[in-house]
């Protein structure tokens, strides 16, 4: 495992001093994308955003608390950890907050990766989990999707067991495919998990899945499993900017991770998802809603055109495009829209994220006529 010295040391050299041990050069190519000069109008389909931004209860506590900004509030946030933990049913020392979910990634790798256990991650999916490990000096193991574009369980497992074990990473629904892997799959391999190994579970588009196959794996971690669930308020919440996501695990797993812990979390953040968590069955379920509408009917419009795409489960979708997908992003972004970076080996196919019903309707327009030709 990582000591708290050099996953900093490793932070520094790799992640704050640009990224480039850790992301891939199609992720790379997408930051150039975002540094590129282009249309001022430009629609942002690129990220996964929530173009909803955060709910009204939120803003208005944001606003409320930015004039006493500059304390710290520290007396506040044990309340705050609560409040997140009871969200799912768990208590504060089951759950850890970061900023984002992609901290919680980061402190689980470091926390349960080493030389001799390997991340076991399917692939295509995010990338960060694989770019920290290889930063850390962490062995990745890479298993191919399943035909559904999901996670192959079985080989997960088999991959872990031949190592020894290992920390095998899941995103569910995954990104870039927007395929959800299903709740037997999951059952069977929180089963068959080998010793010393630990099922990291990224839930970040959950509640934009509507299938019936898609089930949290917060179930395990109340069972007290060798489970941990990552979750963000970046998605349905629409709070990207803000920063705030969190982990959840068996108090034993947890305290493992705690001592890679930044501690630091915006009071402006933190009141924005207090307001958020009062409403929150609502503010999920209106969101959601909205957001099937919007992806329905995208994909109403690609069926009738013929073009062919995966069934998404998340406020994302990928379109065959028929070939290289990274010169078709480029003349996307010249015609004012701008659309997910290549995930190889499905170099044949584009993500798209939802956007708002007007940003849509660029994204058709400007499709149509670069598939054309």
């Amino acid at each position: 495992m990582l000591s708290r010295r050099s996953f900093t040391r490793a932070i520094a050299a790799g992640w704050l001093s640009g990224t480039a041990g850790l992301w891939s050069e199609p992720a790379l190519a997408q930051r150039a994308l975002v540094e590129a000069e282009l249309p001022q109008d430009m629609v942002w389909l690129n990220a996964n955003e929530n173009p909803e931004g955060p709910p009204q209860v939120s803003l208005a506590a944001m606003q409320e608390v930015m004039p006493t900004a500059w304390r710290y509030h520290f007396q506040e946030f044990r309340d705050f950890y609560r409040r997140v933990a009871g969200s799912v049913g768990l208590s504060s020392s089951e759950v850890y907050v970061g900023q984002g979910s992609s901290e919680v990634l980061q402190v689980a790798i470091a926390a349960f990766g080493s030389a001799s256990h390997p991340l076991i991650t399917m692939e295509p999916t995010f990338e960060l989990p694989a770019g920290l490990a290889g930063a850390f000096g962490i062995p990745v193991v890479r298993v191919p999707l399943t035909s559904g574009y999901y996670a192959d369980v079985k080989k997960l497992v088999e991959e872990a067991g031949n190592a020894g074990g290992g920390l095998i990473y899941i995103c569910n629904p995954n990104n870039p495919t927007a395929a959800v892997t299903p709740k037997t799959d999951i059952a069977w391999l929180v089963s068959n998990l080998p010793p010393n190994t630990i099922l990291l579970v990224d839930e970040a588009y959950i509640h934009f899945a509507e299938t019936p196959e898609m089930e949290s794996a917060l179930r395990y971690v109340r069972e007290g499993k060798d489970v941990i669930v990552a979750r963000t308020f970046s998605k349905i919440y629409g709070m990207a900017g803000l920063r705030v996501g969190f982990g959840c695990a068996r108090q034993e797993l947890m305290s493992r991770m705690w001592p890679y812990r930044s501690g630091v979390i915006s009071i402006v953040s933190a009141r924005a998802v207090m307001a958020a968590l009062n409403d929150a069955q609502a503010i999920e379920e209106g969101r959601r809603k909205r957001f099937t509408a919007v992806r329905n009917e995208l994909c109403a419009w690609l069926r009738g055109k013929g073009f062919e795409y995966i069934e998404p489960h998340a406020n994302f979708l990928m379109i065959d495009v028929g070939r290289d997908v990274h010169e078709f992003s480029q003349q996307m972004a010249r015609l004012g829209v701008a659309v997910g970076r290549p995930f190889p080996p499905l170099t044949n196919m584009l993500r798209v994220s939802i956007g708002a019903e007007s940003d849509m309707a660029r994204f058709r327009n400007a499709f149509e006529r670069v598939y054309k030709g």
